[in-house]
């Protein structure tokens, strides 16, 4: 009687159980810097694939605000941000599961106008030309790319001729559809964005930063699905994703 009852409990129980715990299906969130958008779409269907259960649930912004959702409780298990500076924000806030911060691609700064563009930039010293009267980069104060370019700008000593002529964008991706639309003389994007609308945009100069376009990635401590998390970071710090990435145009941090 008792060997049966355990035959039962056996049948019973979750397959992972029995296999010693190997991994649950699970939903992934992972918060994402908004160039990312493309090459991890990518990435989470071919970790799809490759993981039978799992479903990878992304969220695109601003490095910034990603990190205000996160300690306002939203349920994100992986950040990965455009530059430094928000994750160090969310390390501050205690938010990171300790040891899993990682940089995992790199980027360019460049300078775009709209690809029917009659206006004569070449160069950021061009941008002082009075005829130049909206130039666009994300706001400086939450979106990285804002601050490579004001950094950029202040480098070169003119960020005060500029600076009344800026168009914030609320993301690299909104002040990208502003060059595409032709809503705005240039504007500050990475270089994988200009990439994404090539059609509409030319890249006129390649911006030089003060510090380096590098990428971190960072489990959530709390998280709903730490162990998916770590399986997700993983993936795309592994050959495939990073071959995905480099389609894109991405480099190696």
């Amino acid at each position: 009687m008792r060997k049966t009852t355990m035959m039962v409990a056996l049948a019973l129980m979750p397959v992972w159980s029995v296999m010693g715990g190997a991994a649950m299906a699970a939903d992934i969130t992972v918060s994402a810097a908004a160039s990312l958008t493309n090459a991890f779409k990518e990435i989470g269907a071919a970790y799809e694939k490759d993981h039978p259960g799992d479903k990878v649930l992304f969220n695109f912004a601003a490095s910034d605000p990603l990190v205000q959702q996160i300690a306002k409780g939203a349920p994100v298990d992986v950040f990965a941000s455009a530059d430094q500076d928000a994750m160090d924000k969310a390390e501050s806030l205690k938010l990171l599961a300790a040891g899993t911060r990682k940089n995992f691609v790199a980027n360019t700064l460049v300078l775009i106008v709209p690809a029917n563009s009659r206006q004569a930039i070449k160069a950021l010293g061009d941008l002082q030309q009075p005829a130049i009267t909206r130039i666009t980069l994300g706001n400086p104060a939450s979106v990285p790319v804002g601050r490579y370019a004001r950094g950029a700008l202040e480098q070169a000593k003119l960020w005060t001729a500029v600076e009344p002529k800026a168009i914030y964008g609320t993301s690299v991706r909104q002040s990208l559809d502003y060059v595409a639309r032709g809503e705005v003389d240039a504007g500050f994007v990475y270089a994988t964005d200009a990439a994404v609308q090539k059609d509409k945009v030319t890249v006129v100069a390649t911006i030089p930063t003060t510090t380096p376009v590098t990428y971190p990635i960072a489990l959530i401590e709390k998280g709903p699905q730490v162990g998916a998390g770590r399986r997700f970071i993983a993936y795309v710090m592994a050959p495939g994703a990073q071959a995905v990435l480099a389609k894109y145009g991405f480099s190696r941090p």
